[in-house]
């Protein structure tokens, strides 16, 4: 049973950083990995993708603040949030993925606010 711990959430101001960390329970490697979020009363959206040579995707709103990196030695994912706003607050869910095959952590929050 693959395993996704997400963790590095929390309180924030806004303008402020933070960085998120996915664990997996299994080797990174062969997956593409990914960030999404979800905010209240809104579906989840994608965040960041990072494929399995490293290169990474962004959804617009992302761009220029958030950093996706991976670690495949450590089996983690990473996302470095920075300039943070109000509209960033939401649950971070991590994602891995293969040829139809899909993992999802339990999330983690991200509460942007002054």
């Amino acid at each position: 049973q693959v395993q996704l711990v997400e963790s590095g959430g929390g309180l924030v101001q806004p303008g402020g950083s933070l960085r998120l960390s996915c664990a997996a329970s299994t080797s990174l490697f062969i997956y593409d990995m990914g960030w999404y979020r979800q905010a209240p009363g809104k579906e989840r959206e994608l965040v960041a993708t990072i494929n399995i040579i490293g290169r990474t995707n962004y959804a617009d709103s992302a761009k220029g603040r958030f950093t996706m990196s991976r670690d495949n030695a450590k089996k983690t994912v990473y996302m470095q949030m920075n300039s943070l706003k109000a509209e960033d607050t939401a649950v971070y869910y991590c994602w891995m993925g293969r040829s139809g095959m899909d993992y999802w952590g339990k999330g983690t929050l991200v509460t942007v606010s002054s």
